[in-house]
């Protein structure tokens, strides 16, 4: 599309937009209240105080609170005395977790030169905090303590395709210590794939053309990874279960049963360290084999070999593996006639150094919004559903913090918990969210009303205009027809996973960014300095986080009724369902391609269809038996695809005549509807979970087995159909329907009341 024509075509979607929006009435709310509403939301927006959030950032950044370092817990009482001080009844929960700190890092090159690592991070100047002694130094958490030498194999990204690059290569892990880049996946499941295919240690480095030189300026001069800067952070099988490891299901109270440390199932089982590019570079510098393909190659002046060798290094890593406090501070506002429908507002609070965008951002947004509501009930303001506000220790371990409270009070949130709305970093650009599709069209209205401090237009409307450009054709397509804002779909890597995809709660994540490019994630120059010198000056974007995370706050806890809207969730899982039948067809062609290949003897070329259909051994492709992809019944998840489209069409109609009646519903209908919409999620779940992983029990959102943070949606049957196991597949299909067909029933009690 044309420069001219992209802005002619945003203008206009600006335009038409604009004013249906501003003719609307919220979603959930009569006209009246409407109007209420949003003199509500203006009086909000201009009680934000920037200056607040900067103090407040400023204060919790100024040294490092990692949990279980003293200003940890000092930073917990800060928070829970603001709290407190604003009128909250508020509590510190504390949890006795896991929490390994290193006692010996050892890193070093013996052939074919003599090498030691600094493993340390430089303090730059102008950064007034780059220099402190109390910052944990740069390791993994839950990485094993261990002791190897071995020679070096270069994996890349050390995704599955790059170890079948070495393969074709002839070269073999098994054996070695594998360095790595990040990037591709999480990065727990570099070491964990590296396991798999037999390496005895794991080194993950940022390249400096991903974050560091080959992008911009170096911090401290620019924005980009500073030479030493090292990614921290935990490498627990996070896709597995996410929490504390010692007390798996249950809060890590004092009196808990506690697994033993051997038996923790969710550790990787060799040593893995994350190092920096400038330590990384003299051990590439000295691996031979073969060159490495175009694509793995990076920035730093060599040429990038595959190994083995002749680079050999040793590795001892030992590890503090103590029970430490963690801090959650839970603060609530009563409702006035729906007390126990709750309304929960979270983001963590500790940090692996200083922690200024991950996570201090998003908390000094979460506080301002606190303190305005406090200032707004002294004028007489109170919510008709219970507002909880949660600041979360030891998200970076695992999720922990978060994870421990929702299993010790399942039962109570799966009673009440409306929603749960989850922040975490920001920065400038684009509006990002993701969540339950039951909120979709709620969140538009949002995303409509507040604006892009600096480019003017809505946050909606720049997002559109971002996507008119994009690659992916669904993208640009939906760009073109609509301003509609569209959810993303959720897979794991914050605290609303515990909420989310253990108990079936519907739950958003909101932040902005993309705007800033560069790398303080998890290195010491994660600071205040950093952030408001490159990834929000001015805090224009951390000022319209609160605009937005109010609205979605506010809305929820003042609706005449629940803002749940069904079409969109019934629309994405039929798209989801659709992408199943496709990869059945795609797993069908290429086992028929496979099977030619091999009975024509290309054993080579049979391998490369599809892992599984074909193994690779020392180098050398073996050809599997024949294999055929049996028939796989459909016909039940589709029946229930098109029974849930039919209840939420169902639904939604009978929800918009109700709107345009005024919502005259009696208190006692208006409390089971409202049970109904924010509880229907939960029927997404079963008690036995899913495949291989018991913990996350959400049959249409979780995050990928081997994605890490990535999302796999209808994630039973969709990593049944990747892995060829057909037998799991037809299981998980049924149980597919089945979830469907409950959450479709539930829709059809809400339209019946609402008739």
């Amino acid at each position: 599309m044309g420069l001219s024509k992209l802005l002619v075509t945003t203008a206009f979607f600006a335009a038409t937009t604009m004013a249906t929006n501003a003719a609307d009435t919220i979603r959930g709310f009569t006209k009246e209240n409407s109007d209420k509403q949003y003199a509500l939301e203006k009086e909000f927006d201009a009680q934000i105080n920037v200056q607040n959030m900067d103090d407040w950032m400023k204060f919790m950044t100024s040294r490092p609170h990692a949990t279980g370092q003293p200003f940890d817990k000092e930073v917990a009482e800060f928070i829970a005395e603001k709290y407190k001080s604003w009128g909250y009844d508020t509590e510190i929960v504390s949890y006795d977790i896991l929490m390994p700190t290193p006692k010996v890092r050892l890193l070093e090159m013996i052939a074919p030169t003599k090498f030691t690592a600094s493993l340390d991070e430089d303090a730059v100047d102008g950064d007034p905090t780059s220099d402190q002694d109390e910052r944990l130094p740069v390791y993994h958490s839950f990485s094993p303590d261990g002791e190897v030498t071995a020679e070096v194999v270069f994996v890349n990204q050390g995704l599955r395709e790059d170890y079948e690059d070495l393969a074709r290569r002839g070269v073999d892990v098994k054996g070695k210590i594998i360095l790595s880049k990040y990037g591709g996946s999480w990065r727990g499941i570099k070491p964990k794939m590296a396991e798999e295919y037999g390496a005895i240690g794991a080194l993950i480095y940022s390249d400096p053309e991903d974050d560091g030189y080959g992008q911009g300026d170096m911090y401290p001069k620019g924005a980009w990874k500073h030479e030493t800067g090292a990614q921290r952070g935990s490498i627990m099988d996070l896709p597995t279960r996410p929490g504390d490891p010692l007390t798996p299901y249950v809060g890590a109270t004092k009196d808990a049963k506690r697994i033993a440390l051997e038996d923790v199932e969710i550790f990787v089982g060799i040593p893995t360290l994350p190092i920096s590019y400038k330590d990384a570079m003299p051990i590439l510098q000295a691996l031979e084999g073969p060159v490495a393909p175009p694509r793995w190659r990076g920035a730093l002046p060599i040429t990038y070999h595959m190994g083995p060798g002749p680079a050999k290094l040793h590795l001892k890593l030992e590890f503090n593996w103590d029970i430490v406090p963690t801090y959650n501070i839970i603060a609530k506002m009563e409702g006035s006639e729906f007390p126990d429908q709750w309304v929960m507002r979270g983001n963590h609070h500790d940090a692996w150094v200083h922690g200024a965008a991950d996570p201090i951002s998003g908390l000094v947004v979460q506080m301002e919004e606190a303190r305005i509501l406090s200032e707004m009930a002294k004028n007489g303001y109170k919510p008709k559903r219970t507002i909880v506000f949660g600041a979360w220790g030891s998200e970076e371990q695992g999720l922990i913090g978060s994870v421990e409270w929702v299993e010790d009070n399942a039962k109570e949130l799966s009673e009440k918990l409306v929603a749960y709305i989850n922040t975490d970093g920001n920065g400038a650009g684009f509006l990002g969210a993701g969540g339950s599709h039951t909120l979709e069209s709620f969140f538009d209205q949002i995303a409509h009303d507040v604006k892009d401090p600096i480019q003017g237009m809505s946050s909606a409307e720049r997002v559109q205009s971002r996507n008119l450009m994009s690659n992916n054709p669904m993208t640009r397509s939906r760009a073109e027809k609509s301003s509609h804002y569209y959810l993303s779909a959720l897979g794991s890597g914050s605290d609303y996973s515990g909420f989310f995809q253990h108990l079936g709660i519907a739950s958003m994540n909101i932040g902005y960014g993309g705007e800033f490019g560069g790398g303080s994630y998890h290195t010491n120059y994660d600071s205040y300095h950093y952030y408001t010198e490159f990834r929000d000056p001015g805090l224009h974007y951390t000022k319209a986080l609160g605009e937005v995370t109010g609205r979605v706050v506010t809305r929820l806890a003042n609706a005449d009724v629940l803002p749940f809207q069904m079409g969109n969730m019934a629309r994405t899982v039929s798209e989801y369902a659709d992408e199943m039948v496709s990869a059945m067809e795609t797993s069908r062609k290429d086992t028929l391609r496979h099977n030619m290949l091999v009975n024509e003897g290309h054993y080579k070329a049979a391998a490369n269809i599809r892992e599984g259909y074909s193994v690779i051994r020392e180098g050398y492709f073996v050809p599997e038996l024949k294999v055929e992809v049996p028939y796989i019944n459909l016909s039940p998840m589709q029946n229930s695809v098109s029974k849930l489209k039919a209840s939420a069409m169902a639904f939604d109609a009978a929800y918009k005549k109700m709107s345009m009646e005024g919502y005259k519903l009696n208190k006692r209908d208006t409390n089971k509807l409202d049970m109904i919409m924010y509880q229907v999620e939960a029927q997404l779940i079963r008690k036995e979970g899913l495949p291989r992983r018991p913990w996350y029990r959400h049959h249409v959102y979780a995050p990928g087995y081997y994605t890490g943070y990535g999302v796999k949606t209808l994630p039973g049957v969709r990593e049944g159909i990747e892995e060829a196991k057909w037998a799991e597949t037809q299981e998980q299909m049924a149980k597919l329907a089945e979830v469907l067909n409950n959450y479709a029933g539930k829709l059809d009690e809400a339209t019946a009341i609402m008739k």
